[in-house]
């Protein structure tokens, strides 16, 4: 039965129904419940109003750790399941409801009436279990003893700590057994005694401190109260020491683990139990100081608290193991909110202005002797400055021009700054490529529209085939003019006449109709209308043939001059001779006709035009403003103008009457004057801070400076700028750094432990024996007053000795005078010496004459003021002087090469005789070396000169010539590099050219009269032979001009035929004309195809029955014979080529279209075609850095360690032959060395145990050395922090940090002292830097049935954990089922085979059934079924570690009382001594005995 219970809230009462249930759930008499106590019904309550939530609060813990779910219900459970990703966890936090006031914590009933208990716990993911993983084990150690039964050992390393769960490190060390053959030299019942020493007491003052006050030491400072009685009230003048006892337990045990009597282990009586001490100190610090301001003072965007810092300085050193010092600074956050604040400044970069564009020449270009570099002209780069400004608030009046001042750039770091370099252009000449000209035009009038006068032109054109894109410049003309007379606009177009039809009979005179065509109205033509008709004859059979007229030749001359003008022929021949009574032939004079052409005169004119002057103001020019219309600059609108003549070629400038008027450029065109512009310069910045802390008296003075930027350059007259843009200035209150001293005082006597500790320990009553001693240390000024400790802890330098061990004679020891003065000093560096010498009976004590125990003169360097430099680490890179003009803001970006002469810096530690760094001024004005240095000069790529051109790469049509450079040198330093190079290290350039042959061609005389030989008085008619004259002459050569060249440079294969057949009609015979064309065969020349060419007669035979030869003649097209194919050929594009002065940017390539024939042949185009386009040449671009930043402050403010970097970047990385950037970008100087005062405590040193040997001839010798008592434990010494490992989920980091570890093992010596053994111990530390591990199971190959198998780290390490274990691959093989017949075994493939002599017969089903003999094989000697062979396991190596096996006795010299527990001091007897000096004895192995195998003979019983 349970209760179960129902709340009902009332005002001022709370009360509740209370009912007994049972465990089912129903309900049943309340005495059923009697067993259980009542509850109350009803209790005190609280109201809750509305008005109550602002008084209370819930209050939130953050999260805790995430802790996996078996923690809390402290249940580990073994993994049966590996974790793949990540495993379950809670974490959990503390929820109180609070009062807002003063934090208070009220019932959580009050919180839950306002709003929901928030939940305390909730789930999240930790990563796998991570078990401890440690390496492989390292090698067996040597025996422990050198003789009898030992222990050897081998120890491992933890590598990576148990995490999150995992398994916990095994047993880092594993032992066995080893036994030597050489039995230990101990006679039966002889034992060894070991002095085993505990741990000292805390250091404590006597009962009767009154009696001990002798142990403290004071330093009066009373008589300086006057003078300084406001300080030392907070801070000591002075520190006090008490000087005390301590005890501890010593025992002399036995090598059996009994105590026995002290006197067996020590030969004196030296106090082993109790010594002096100095009193524990503990830390004391000042009061802490005010708080700093708070960093944070604005409202920020990221909504960070800022912090505040308070500190507190020691003024207490600790001593004997006092508490150390507390935290010295403390640290707070402030103005977490911050909506009271201001809001924070912002930050924006800013622009100079554009500075003038750069172009860096070319390869070729560099030498400025022979290229003037302000003439190139295209693409370059132009830079500016950036600077960082603070915005203005939106109420501050804006200027046409905002000017802030420049403040530090880290204040904009935030954003990018803007590009501090860009492309630009410098326009180049105008650059055009032309056609050829066309042909000269008919004289027309200069208006054809409203003739005026009977003057005219005659004109010719020519076109733009490409023009380069910049404004500057303009075309050559394109228009050239003749003058003439008697112009005519319009004239009659006749076309071809028809056939001649004879007026009367079939022959003689008659008419022949001629159209007349016109496009325009017949009005305009002057002339009367053509006759639609014209005479003509037709021959009779009689009558003489001639042929039509031939087409008129080439002009003899392409222009009249006064002595010759231009003449053209044309010719016809008599195709039949005259018979009786017939029309007779014309004279031989009327077969050729010439006529006058090009009558022209040579000189042409053309309008010549300049370039356009320079924008001048003009008042007519603002009324043409509208076509600025599209123009957005606010500069003035004026007018451009040129001078536009007429030119007369090869004379120079003639009336412009002589040119059309009508084709005249524009004189004047509008333009923008040049706005005038002001230096615009930003305001100063700040001054530079000066240094906040202090400087040395004789330190040279601190400076600031301030500087500001040129925003704009003056121009067209502007205000110029300032002459001063940087200025300097001495810091007006720099703190000189105060001077400090430590005054030491006189040491105080000898204070002992006191006389009741002395004789309840020992027994001894003498006051003597070890002690200490202390001194005052006070600290004082440059005047000599005194001051507080603190200052001398700042400035005075390290803190001198305050205490030092000190010794009472006592009656037995060497008593000796006390030490003299030292000697005078004969300068730095040489040494001074004190002497004493032994007194009374001493003088005849043997050991007290032993001076390396009592020294009787002692040796020390004098006090020297004169100091060491030392250099202290590497030098510095080169560093070259600053540019004066990085902090004008304004760069001039000329070639700066990064060579010449620098410096380079070494620091130099400053260092006194006893060894301590001091300030580095004593020594050197800088604290560094300064050497000269020099950096190589970048060397450039050399080229050659061009080469002469190649010929043309075609030996027909048109090709490429070529010239090219080769390389001589190669770029070195960070030179500017080659352009891109062939395999033969060349570069070429490459134009359109075409082959001599086609520059050439035959030319053709009219042929000769046909010449007939006649026989007696036969007509001269029939078959004869004609010649005609053939000339090579240079394409476009006129006729009859005697240029006739060698005929090897025409194309012989088309050399036309010199002679040909002739026919000469007789009188009667029909007449034809010559064979007209052939007509065009098919383009793709078809099989099957024909040609066609026709003749028409001329006269009619006599008689009728005569025929007429054929007048159509046909013949197939033949493929390269009677018909051809055409096709283009282009050639290879020449290089891209720039105007004159150009080294980059557009210009344009060009290659040449050839029509070639089918049989290879190029055949002419009616002009040469030169196709062209655009092309880019990629600029070199030079790499363009920023200015180098200020050195940024040192690293360390003191020691060794400090450096100062600056760094600059790259604006503008290199393209094409552009100077590369150098590697250098951040350059480091090391900083001055100042000594650091500071407490630095390192790790304890190991604890030595000096052991004397005394020899034969009563020499000794003294080594120190590390000892572990004989049969203790101990641990190693720390393992190597592993390597850092991070804790990732899927191959990422789970953690920012990651971890590493260390171990320390455990040694056992001797069994029986296993029980008082400490545990292995490891510890974990965060580092950076780690990577992702993962591990899996690696195996061998199998070898009788076993292999082995083992953990792998992914970087190859092997590992003990890590790896899943059930996932452990099997190290044993088993054969299914098991071999149980006779002569079987497993076989390694893990099946039953049979032993050897025996053959396995198998069952069906494939297993083994039984082993038979293999026939053949000898069985003489009968299987050994069993054998029980005894063999004796060898023994291990012997291992002569003497040192393992000592005992060391305790041993002093007679009345010499032992030191400190590091230097207690042993005897080891000659013979162990001559043990330890001799060789090792060589180990000899015995060899078992031979025994014989018991042998059993198989009988087949199945029992055996």
């Amino acid at each position: 039965f349970s209760l179960k219970i129902h709340i009902t809230i009332k005002n001022g009462v709370q009360t509740r129904t209370i009912w007994c249930v049972h465990i089912e759930g129903w309900t049943t008499h309340h005495s059923h419940c009697q067993h259980v106590e009542k509850p109350e019904s009803k209790r005190q309550c609280f109201k809750i109003c509305n008005w109550h939530q602002d008084l209370f609060e819930w209050e939130i813990s953050d999260w805790g750790d995430c802790v996996l779910v078996s923690f809390f219900s402290n249940e580990l459970k073994l993994r049966t399941t590996e974790c793949i990703t990540a495993q379950h966890g809670i974490q959990r936090r503390n929820i109180h409801c609070v009062r807002t006031s003063n934090r208070s914590t009220v019932s959580i009933r009050i919180c839950e009436f306002f709003s929901q208990k928030p939940p305390v716990e909730q789930a999240c993911l930790i990563p796998c279990p991570q078990d401890c993983v440690v390496s492989d084990f390292n090698s067996w150690s040597s025996c422990s003893k050198t003789c009898g039964a030992g222990l050897q050992h081998r120890t491992r390393d933890v590598l990576a700590a148990p995490m999150y769960g995992g398994a916990n490190c095994p047993n880092l060390t594993e032992r066995r057994t080893c036994t030597n053959s050489v039995d230990c030299p101990l006679a039966e019942g002889e034992y060894q005694y070991s002095l085993k020493v505990g741990a000292w007491s805390k250091c404590q003052l006597p009962h009767n401190k009154d009696a001990f006050l002798n142990g403290r030491t004071t330093f009066n400072h009373h008589r300086y109260h006057h003078h300084n009685a406001h300080v030392h009230l907070r801070y000591p003048m002075s520190w006090d020491l008490e000087v005390g006892y301590q005890t501890r337990h010593v025992r002399c045990a036995r090598n059996d683990g009994k105590n026995v009597m002290l006197s067996l282990c020590t030969k004196d009586n030296t106090p082993l139990t109790y010594q002096a001490c100095v009193m524990p100190k503990d830390c004391q610090t000042s009061e802490w100081s005010s708080w700093s301001y708070c960093s944070k003072t604005c409202q920020s965007t990221d909504l960070s608290p800022g912090y505040r810092l308070r500190t507190r300085i020691m003024t207490q050193i600790p001593y004997g193991g006092g508490k150390q010092c507390p935290a010295l600074e403390e640290k707070e956050a402030c103005n977490i909110i911050g909506d009271l604040l201001p809001k924070c400044p912002r930050y924006t970069w800013k622009t100079t202005d554009w500075g003038e564009c750069r172009i860096r020449p070319l390869i070729g270009q560099q030498d400025r002797r022979r290229a003037n570099i302000s003439m190139l002209c295209g693409e370059g780069v132009q830079t500016r400055s950036t600077y960082c400004v603070q915005v203005l608030d939106d109420s501050a009046p804006h200027y046409k021009k905002e000017v802030s001042r420049p403040v530090n750039a880290w204040l904009c770091d935030g954003d990018d700054p803007p590009l501090a370099v860009q492309n630009c252009t410098i326009a180049c000449q105008h650059q055009c490529l032309l056609s050829q000209w066309s042909p000269w035009s008919a004289c027309l009038q200069e208006n054809c529209t409203e003739p005026q006068g009977k003057r005219g032109f005659k004109k010719r054109k020519r076109e733009v085939l490409w023009e380069s894109s910049n404004t500057l410049g303009t075309c050559p003309h394109l228009m050239e003019f003749i003058p003439c007379e008697d112009p005519v606009c319009y004239r009659w177009q006749i076309q071809q006449k028809e056939k001649c039809i004879p007026t009367n009979s079939s022959c003689g005179p008659g008419t022949a109709v001629q159209n007349v065509t016109f496009d325009v109205p017949d009005t305009h033509c002057a002339d009367v209308h053509p006759p639609t008709e014209e005479t003509c004859d037709v021959p009779c059979c009689a009558d003489c043939v001639v042929g039509s007229w031939s087409f008129w030749s080439p002009c003899s001359h392409s222009c009249a001059t006064k002595t010759a003008e231009g003449k053209q022929s044309r010719t016809r021949t008599v195709l039949a001779i005259p018979g009786k009574d017939g029309k007779v032939c014309p004279a031989a004079p009327a077969l050729e006709e010439w006529r006058v052409c090009n009558d022209h005169p040579c000189p042409v004119f053309y309008w010549n035009a300049s370039e356009w002057g320079l924008c001048t103001e003009d008042a007519s020019a603002k009324i043409n403003a509208s076509s600025f219309q599209n123009w957005t600059s606010s500069c003035p609108v004026g007018v451009q103008s040129r001078n536009v003549s007429c030119m007369k070629t090869n004379a120079g400038p003639v009336t412009n009457k002589r040119c059309l008027d009508s084709s005249r450029p524009e004189t004047n065109r509008p333009c923008l004057l040049p706005c005038k512009k002001d230096c615009v310069v930003t305001p100063f910045s700040e001054w530079t801070a000066c240094p906040t802390s202090c400087l040395p008296d004789n330190s040279t003075a601190a400076m600031q400076s301030r500087y500001r930027i040129i925003i704009q350059r003056s121009a067209n007259g502007g205000q110029e700028c300032p002459d001063t843009l940087y200025e300097e200035r001495e810091c007006d209150s720099v703190r000189v750094c105060p001077v400090y001293r430590w005054r030491m005082h006189k040491w105080h006597s000898c204070t002992l432990v006191p006389d009741s500790v002395r004789r309840g320990l020992s027994g001894s009553g003498e006051a003597c024996g070890n002690g200490l001693e202390t001194r005052g240390i006070s600290c004082v000024g440059e005047d000599g007053m005194p001051a507080n400790m603190t200052e001398c802890l700042q400035w005075a330098g390290p803190f001198p000795s305050h205490i030092r061990k000190c010794r009472v004679a006592c009656k037995e020891d060497c008593t000796l005078t006390a030490w003299s003065k030292f000697s005078e000093c004969a300068g730095c560096g040489s040494s001074r010496t004190r002497r004493r010498s032994l007194v009374g009976r001493s003088k005849k004590k043997e050991h007290c004459l032993n001076e390396d125990l009592y020294p009787l003169e002692e040796n020390e360097t004098c006090p020297c003021n004169q100091f060491l430099s030392q250099p202290v680490g590497n030098w510095s890179a080169c560093i070259l002087p600053n540019s004066p003009v990085s902090l004008q803001g304004w760069m001039k970006h000329q070639e700066v090469k990064e060579c010449g002469q620098g410096l380079r810096y070494r620091a130099v530690a400053c260092i006194d005789q006893q060894g301590h760094l001091v300030n580095p001024t004593l020594c050197t004005d800088s604290g560094h070396i300064v050497e000269i240095c020099h950096i190589p000069c970048p060397l450039d790529c050399k080229l050659s000169e061009w080469s002469s051109w190649t010929a043309c790469s075609s030996s027909c049509g048109s090709g490429l010539k070529m010239r090219s450079k080769w390389l001589r040198e190669k770029a070195f330093n960070g030179g500017r590099p080659c352009p891109k190079l062939d395999l033969k290290n060349q570069v070429y350039e490459a134009v359109p050219c075409q082959n001599e042959y086609s520059q050439y061609e035959w030319q053709i005389e009219p042929w000769s009269i046909c010449t007939i030989n006649t026989v007696d008085d036969l007509p001269a008619c029939g078959e004869g032979v004609q010649s005609r004259k053939i000339r090579c002459v240079m394409k476009g050569t006129a006729s009859r001009e005697d240029a006739s060249i060698d005929v090897s440079l025409c194309d012989q294969e088309e050399m036309p035929p010199r002679a040909q057949v002739c026919y000469l009609a007789c009188p009667n015979d029909c007449v034809v004309a010559a064979w007209g064309a052939w007509s065009n065969c098919p383009p793709q020349c078809d099989p099957g195809s024909e040609r066609n060419r026709t003749r028409h007669i001329l006269r009619l035979p006599a008689s009728e029955k005569a025929a007429c030869p054929e007048l159509v003649q046909s013949e197939p097209c033949l493929l390269n014979s009677t018909c051809f194919t055409y096709q283009y050929k282009v050639s290879d594009w020449s290089t891209c080529r720039l105007s004159e002065n150009a080294i980059c940017g557009q210009g344009y390539r060009s290659r040449l279209l050839d029509c070639v024939r089918s049989d290879g042949k190029t055949v002419e185009l009616q002009k040469c075609q030169q196709l062209l386009e655009s092309c880019m040449v990629d600029c070199p671009v030079s790499c363009i850095l920023s200015e180098w930043s200020p050195w940024a402050d040192c690293s360390h403010t003191c020691g060794t360690q400090g450096h100062s970097v600056r760094t600059r970047r790259i604006l503008q990385e290199a393209h094409e032959e552009g100077r590369p950037c150098p590697n250098q970008l951040t350059q480091t100087k090391p900083c001055s060395i100042k000594p650091c005062y500071m407490w630095l405590l390192n790790d304890w040193s190991a604890c030595t145990i000096e052991v004397r040997l005394l020899l034969n001839d009563d020499q000794a010798v003294t080594l120190d050395a590390s000892f572990f008592c004989s049969g203790d434990c101990h641990l190693t010494e720390w393992s190597t922090w592993s390597s850092c490992q991070l804790t990732c989920l899927e191959g990422r980091s789970f953690e920012p940090t990651g971890r590493q570890a260390r171990s320390r093992a455990v040694i056992v010596q001797a069994m029986e002292n296993q029980g008082s053994c400490p545990q292995q111990i490891f510890e974990t530390q965060p580092c950076k830097g780690g990577k992702c591990h993962s591990y899996q199971w690696k195996i061998g190959g199998w070898t009788n049935n076993k292999r082995a198998v083992w953990c792998q780290r992914s970087d190859g390490v092997n590992v003990t954990g890590g790896c899943f274990p059930q996932k452990r691959p099997t190290t044993i093989r088993h054969c299914h089922p098991p071999c149980t017949k006779p002569f079987s075994h497993c076989t390694p493939s893990g099946v039953c085979g049979c032993e050897k002599g025996y053959t396995e017969v198998m069952t069906s089903h494939g297993f083994l059934d039984y082993c038979t003999r293999t026939p053949g094989v000898d069985n003489s000697k009968k299987a050994d079924v069993k054998t029980n062979s005894g063999r004796l396991k060898p023994r291990p190596s012997q291992a002569n570690n003497l040192f393992s096996e000592w005992t060391l006795r305790p041993v002093g010299p007679v009345g010499l009382p032992f030191g400190t527990p590091s230097n207690i001091h042993f005897e080891i007897s000659p013979s162990l001594l001559s043990l330890f000096f001799s060789k090792p004895s060589k180990t000899s192995k015995a060899s078992p005995p031979p025994q014989k195998p018991l042998t059993l003979a198989y009988d087949g019983d199945v029992d055996m």
